[in-house]
């Protein structure tokens, strides 16, 4: 396992942890508005490295598979997530969404190289409960008028394990491709945000300056860290700690008083960080993945 890749992947969970506080903090611009805004902001870091080293741009020429699988993760994840909120209350259609990581450490067991143990899936189950914790605090009751909007919850967290266990396949493609996916990402919002939508701008500074930290970190560079690390690090690891990220939004969002403190959500971060502390057994007790490879 490459610990330094599993980090900067990590890096990524936390800075998807600000979405919900940028989000909050952006104003009401419509989602296909601001993910078309936010993805082409997103994309300046990629294209800057890329205008500083022109050679960088023949890693761009990749099969079309990669495109295919990268552009259809980042624009098909947000459009079957906006989907799910038009169509279903924004709790249920949260929490089946959020099944992605579970996918992912499941999925893993198909990955080369990779196996399954039952402490990567109890780890992952525990992070799921305390998931349900943090956004099902008003309860929960699905309703089959909502059947569309549950479908594209459950789309898109199969789209976005999908993803993230393709990438890994595509483990010698650069991440230099993110910077091709942002901007296709980006003008397929604006497409549908003409067609869907009414256009609201910001109306203050600091809306403002929260569209711009939406750009660069939880719709920018969390990508690029993403990428780079279900490519090179553990993946079954990333997947069980990614459950982190709305435990962790919600107590961002406590600290700056978008919400109140509450006993779920001490109980959530126990359960989170038990599952991750179950699923990182092997890097916290030293038995690191080419030990139980030579094992096999």
């Amino acid at each position: 396992m490459n610990f330094k890749a599993t980090l900067i992947g990590f890096s990524a969970i936390l800075m998807w942890s600000l979405l919900a506080l940028f989000t909050a903090a952006s104003g009401t611009m419509p989602p296909f508005q601001l993910s078309a805004i936010c993805f082409a902001i997103g994309s300046l870091p990629g294209i800057v490295v890329l205008a500083l080293k022109p050679a960088r741009l023949a890693l761009l020429k990749q099969p079309a598979k990669v495109w295919v699988v990268g552009i259809a993760g980042l624009f098909g994840y947000h459009f079957l997530y906006f989907t799910a909120l038009r169509n279903a209350p924004a709790v249920e259609a949260g929490l089946i969404a959020y099944l992605w990581p579970l996918l992912i450490v499941v999925g893993s067991a198909l990955l080369p190289g990779e196996r399954l143990r039952w402490y990567h899936v109890l780890g992952a189950l525990l992070g799921l409960c305390g998931t349900i914790l943090i956004v099902a605090r008003n309860g929960v009751a699905f309703d089959e008028a909502y059947t569309l909007g549950y479908g594209a919850a459950l789309a898109c967290a199969f789209t976005w394990s999908a993803y993230s266990l393709l990438s890994r396949r595509f483990d010698a493609v650069s991440t230099d491709v993110v910077t091709g996916f942002c901007l296709a990402t980006s003008i397929l919002s604006l497409v549908c945000h003409l067609g869907l939508e009414q256009t609201v701008w910001p109306e203050t500074a600091s809306q403002w300056l929260a569209v711009l930290g939406l750009g660069l970190l939880p719709v920018g560079a969390a990508f690029y860290a993403w990428d780079y690390g279900v490519k090179n690090g553990d993946i079954q690891l990333l997947g069980v700690a990614s459950y982190a990220a709305p435990v962790l939004s919600t107590l961002i969002l406590v600290l700056f008083g978008f919400a109140e403190p509450s006993w779920r959500i001490a109980l959530a971060c126990l359960f989170v960080t038990g599952g991750a502390v179950l699923a990182a057994r092997d890097v916290i007790f030293g038995r690191g993945r080419a030990k139980v490879q030579a094992a096999e």
